[in-house]
């Protein structure tokens, strides 16, 4: 089913709890800010839904195990494993993706500006945001947030149909957590990285990294923003 890109936008399926993603949406952010296109092009950010796609909760084992590999690629970021008490682990990141599409609701930047800080909110500081009040806690320092409409939409459920139903839609169409989808027709899971799965524990090697397609990227995704007859794309 093909995904619609919104012109000066760029389409990404992404789940807050997936560490490959963050590093992805860092990346993209700094070139867009390196190529001074903050204002000209946006994140339109879609759930992928990594429970639901597994068929599992959240598993700690598997992410602290993750953590240091993907860490690596971005030690800005100050990635760590769960050091809280093991009972304080959240089991579904659903409330957290869901806010961040009720921030949409108000403007692609303030759904960017509360998608990262909440994946820095676990993946950095530990907190457990599978609970609304972390959710909503985290919005608050969030200064293109209106943390307020995000807890009533996480009340009242107004962001989670139209979420779930573009996931339904376009599960099949997605290769995983970070999936790229451009107005020129084109698209690309976790830009720049290569790796496979370890033969022991079935962990991620990662066998290159290059975050420089992240420029192309941009300019590309600006490029076609400004050109005519863009807006969809069919894979």
């Amino acid at each position: 089913m093909p995904v619609d890109v919104a012109p000066g936008t760029v389409t990404v399926y992404t789940d807050v709890v997936c560490a490959w993603s963050t590093v992805a949406l860092h990346r993209f952010y700094a070139a867009r800010s390196r190529l001074g296109l903050d204002d000209d092009l946006r994140a339109d950010l879609r759930l992928f839904l990594l429970e639901d796609v597994n068929r599992f909760a959240i598993p700690q084992r598997m992410l602290d195990a993750e953590i240091p590999i993907v860490g690596q690629l971005e030690p800005g970021l100050g990635m760590s494993p769960w050091q809280q008490e093991p009972d304080a682990w959240p089991v579904t990141a659903l409330p957290a993706d869901e806010a961040v599409h009720a921030a949409k609701q108000q403007s692609l930047a303030a759904a960017e500006e509360l998608d990262m800080t909440l994946r820095l909110a676990f993946f950095r500081d530990n907190r457990c945001i599978s609970m609304l009040h972390e959710v909503v806690d985290v919005a608050r320092g969030c200064g293109l947030v209106d943390a307020d409409a995000v807890a009533a939409a996480l009340d009242d459920g107004s962001a989670r149909g139209a979420m779930m139903a573009d996931y339904r839609a376009h599960r099949d169409d997605v290769q995983g957590s970070p999936h790229f989808f451009l107005t020129d027709g084109s698209d690309v899971h976790n830009p720049g990285i290569a790796m496979h799965a370890d033969e022991d524990g079935g962990y991620p090697v990662v066998d290159s990294d290059d975050p420089s397609v992240y420029d192309d990227l941009v300019r590309r995704a600006a490029d076609a923003a400004a050109s005519p007859g863009t807006g969809r794309t069919d894979r």
